[in-house]
C-alpha cells in the first residue's frame, strides 16, 4: 500500500503552518525540512525531470496576478535572483522555478526548455540545459529561452522554462509563474492577447492538483481582480486558493481596516488564507538595494505600523513567512495527492504497455527477416480467422450468434406460411378438371405447393445477403486489426476478402436457386408423410388408409403436412449452405490467398507502415519510459 507517512508525518497530524520565523527557529525549521518536508518536493521534482507532467497533473503552486501586481518582485524576493522585468507582458512562457536550499554552494543555477534545435532526450524530448554560476545572467537566460520559443517581441508561448536555483540562501520550494493577465492589448500585441494568457492560465489552474496563488496589490479592490476571479471560478470554495497581498505601503489612508479585514479571511473567505508582503520597488531595484537589506525593510514596516503590526505574530505578512507557508501548503498538497498519483500512474502504464503491443516491433529491415516477420503476421491472420469463422474467437460481437439469429428468422419466416392454405375449396372449385365430384386433382396439390414454397425463394436470397453482409464486417475488422500498422498489405486483404465472398456468394446463390428447383419436384418418403400428416390432424392413419381422405382429413391438411416437410429441409439447408460456402470456404480460401502473398512478393512494399503509426509508436515508447520511471520514483518513496 501507497504510504502517506513513510517521511515522519504521523496520521493525521497536519504541519502547522504557524512557525515563527526567527533567526533562531530558521536552522530548526530547515532541519525539519531536511527530515520531512524536502523528500516531497524533490520527488515531485523528479517526476517533473522524467517529463510525467505531459501524462499526470502533478501537485503544483501556479503563482497567477494581473500585471503589476507585484508577482516578479514576490518571486525574485522568495529566490533570491533578479527575474525579467520591464512594461507590458515580462513572463511569456511558464517559468517553473525549482528553489532548493543546499548548503555548501553558494549560488548555482540550472535553465532547461524543450527545444527542437536540441537531440531527445531518453524520454524523446528535446532538452536544452545551462547550467551558470552567476545570478545576474538569470534574467538573459530565461529572456533567450523565452525568445527561442515564443518568438521576439510580444507573444506567449505553453512551453514550460525550468530554473533550478541551488543555494544555502533559499527556502525548499517550487513553483510556476504565469504570463500576468492583461485586459487591452498594447501595441505589437494580438488583439485576443487577454484571451490568449487566460486560456495558458486556466490550462494550470483547473487541475485539482494546483494549488492557485494569487498575487493581488493592497491598492486594488480584491472583489474586482481578474486572477481572483478566475481562481474563485475554478476552486468555488476556494479549497486549493492562497493570496498574496503585495505594496501595502501605496494603500490610502483609512483604507488599511479594511484591508486587514481581507487578510483576515472575513471578505472573499480563502481556505489557504492570505499573507501580506512588502517587496523591494521600482526605486529601491534602481538603487540597487540588496534583497536581503529589502527583507530587513519589510520586516521594519510591518513591526512600526500601527494597523499591520499584529499581522507579524499572526504569521501572515513578511516574504520569510511566505515562503515557511509556501512550502508547508505545497508538501500537504502532495502528501494528499500521492496516492492518486501513484493509482493514476500504475493505470497509465498499464494502458500504454498494451496499446504498444498493438503497434510495438515493426518490420525488421532485413530481407529474410522482413519476410519471417510476415509470415509470421499473415499466420496469425489466418488463425484468427479460423477462430470467428468457428466461433472460437470471443469478441464483442461474435460471428456465429449473430448469423444464428439471422437463421431464427429465417425459421420464423417458414413458420408464418404455413397455415396459408385456407383458399383450397375456391381452388379446386376453379380448377376442377375431368375427375369426378369427390376425387382429387394430383395437378392442383403439386402446383399449390409449388406456388407456395417459390414465395419463399426471396426471403431466402435476402438471407444470404444479409448474413454475407455480417460476414463481411467480421471480416473487414478483422483485417484492420491484424493488419492495422501495414496499410498496403491491409488493403490487399480487404480486396482479397471481398473478391472471395463475391464469388462465393454467387455460388451460394445459385445453390440456393438449385434447392428451390429440386422443391418443384413434390417428393417424400411415404413413413416421413405419414408421421407428420399424424402430428398435424392429431390422427392415427396408416399407410393402407391413404391416399383416401375421410371427413377428418382435410385436402388443406394433406398441403400443410408436406409443406411442414418442406419447411423442415429449409430451415437448416439454408443456414448449412451460407455457413459451408459463405464462412468456413470463404475463410479457407482467404487463408491460402494470404499465405500466397509470401511467394515473390515485394515484402518491404507489403510491409509498409504508416507514418502515424510509427510516431505513435514512438510516442508510446516515450511515455512508457516516462512513466516507468515514474512508476520507480513513486515505489523508492515509500
Amino acid at each position: 500500500m501507497f504510504s502517506l507517512f513513510s517521511r515522519g508525518f504521523p496520521p493525521g497530524a497536519p504541519v502547522s503552518p504557524t512557525v515563527q520565523y526567527s533567526k533562531g527557529m530558521e536552522g530548526e525549521f530547515h532541519h525539519h525540512l531536511d527530515e520531512n518536508i524536502r523528500p516531497y518536493i524533490d520527488l515531485i521534482d523528479t517526476l517533473r525531470s522524467v517529463g510525467v507532467q505531459n501524462d499526470v497533473s502533478l501537485p503544483t503552486i501556479v503563482v497567477i496576478g494581473d500585471q503589476s501586481s507585484g508577482k516578479s518582485s514576490v518571486l525574485e524576493a522568495l529566490s533570491g535572483v533578479a527575474l525579467p522585468r520591464g512594461s507590458g507582458i515580462v513572463t511569456r512562457c511558464p517559468l517553473e522555478l525549482r528553489l532548493r536550499k543546499v548548503t555548501g554552494v553558494k549560488w548555482k543555477a540550472v535553465l532547461t526548455y524543450r527545444s527542437v534545435k536540441s537531440r531527445p532526450d531518453k524520454h524523446g524530448n528535446n532538452v536544452k540545459k545551462f547550467e551558470f554560476e552567476d545570478s545576474s545572467i538569470v534574467e538573459k537566460h530565461i529572456t533567450d529561452a523565452q525568445n527561442e520559443l515564443a518568438g521576439k517581441g510580444v507573444g506567449i508561448c505553453d512551453e514550460l522554462i525550468t530554473l533550478e536555483v541551488m543555494s544555502k540562501d533559499v527556502c525548499d520550494l517550487t513553483l510556476i509563474d504565469l504570463p500576468g493577465i492583461v485586459r487591452v492589448p498594447v501595441a505589437g500585441q494580438p488583439e485576443d492577447i487577454g484571451d490568449q494568457i487566460k486560456c495558458l492560465i486556466m490550462k494550470y489552474i483547473q487541475k485539482h492538483e494546483t494549488i492557485n496563488l494569487v498575487v493581488v496589490p493592497c491598492n486594488i479592490d480584491i472583489a474586482t481582480t481578474e486572477a481572483l476571479k478566475m481562481a474563485q471560478n475554478v476552486d468555488p470554495e476556494g479549497i486549493r486558493t492562497v493570496a498574496i497581498l503585495t505594496k501595502p505601503d501605496l494603500i490610502d489612508k483609512g483604507t488599511e481596516k479594511g484591508i486587514l479585514k481581507v487578510v483576515h479571511n472575513k471578505v472573499i473567505h480563502l481556505r489557504k488564507g492570505y499573507t501580506m508582503v512588502k517587496c523591494r520597488g521600482q526605486q529601491q531595484i534602481d538603487d540597487r538595494i540588496p534583497l536581503e537589506e529589502a527583507l530587513e525593510e519589510e520586516k521594519e514596516f510591518f513591526q512600526n505600523h500601527d494597523i499591520f503590526r499584529c499581522l507579524l505574530s499572526e504569521n501572515k505578512a513578511t516574504i520569510k513567512c511566505l515562503a515557511v507557508k509556501l512550502t508547508i501548503d505545497l508538501v500537504d498538497h502532495i502528501k494528499n495527492s500521492l496516492p492518486r498519483l501513484d493509482e493514476q500512474v500504475k493505470k497509465l502504464l498499464w494502458n500504454v504497455r498494451n496499446e504498444l503491443k498493438e503497434c510495438e516491433g515493426g518490420s525488421p529491415q532485413d530481407p529474410k527477416g522482413a519476410k519471417e516477420f510476415l509470415i509470421k503476421t499473415i499466420k496469425k491472420f489466418n488463425s484468427n480467422v479460423t477462430s470467428i469463422s468457428s466461433g472460437e474467437l470471443m469478441l464483442e460481437e461474435n460471428l456465429l450468434a449473430e448469423l444464428r439469429g439471422e437463421f431464427r428468422k429465417w425459421n420464423y419466416t417458414l413458420n408464418q406460411k404455413k397455415s396459408r392454405f385456407n383458399n383450397v375449396k375456391e381452388l379446386m372449385k376453379k380448377n376442377r378438371g375431368r375427375e369426378l365430384h369427390g376425387f382429387l386433382n394430383y395437378k392442383l396439390f403439386e402446383t399449390i405447393l409449388q406456388d407456395h414454397v417459390a414465395q419463399l425463394k426471396e426471403p431466402a436470397i435476402d438471407l444470404l445477403h444479409k448474413t454475407n453482409g455480417i460476414i463481411n464486417k467480421h471480416l473487414t475488422d478483422m483485417v484492420s486489426r491484424c493488419f492495422r500498422n501495414y496499410p498496403v498489405l491491409q488493403n490487399i486483404a480487404k480486396d482479397k476478402a471481398e473478391n472471395i465472398q463475391s464469388s462465393q456468394q454467387y455460388k451460394t446463390e445459385e445453390r440456393i436457386s438449385e434447392q428451390f428447383d429440386m422443391e418443384n419436384v413434390i417428393f417424400t418418403q411415404d413413413p416421413l408423410f405419414l408421421k407428420t400428416l399424424n402430428e398435424i390432424t392429431n390422427e392415427r392413419y396408416s399407410e393402407e388408409e391413404l391416399p383416401l381422405i375421410d371427413k377428418n382429413c382435410k385436402y388443406s391438411q394433406m398441403l400443410e403436412t408436406y409443406y411442414e416437410i418442406v419447411a423442415q429441409r429449409l430451415t437448416d439447408q439454408l443456414p448449412l449452405m451460407i455457413t459451408n460456402f459463405m464462412l468456413k470456404q470463404t475463410a479457407e480460401m482467404l487463408s491460402i490467398e494470404m499465405l500466397s502473398l509470401v511467394d515473390g512478393a515485394n515484402v518491404i512494399k507489403l510491409l509498409f507502415e504508416d507514418t502515424e503509426v510509427s510516431r505513435r509508436r514512438t510516442e508510446l515508447r516515450a511515455c512508457l519510459g516516462r512513466l516507468t520511471d515514474a512508476q520507480e520514483a513513486l515505489n523508492n518513496f515509500i
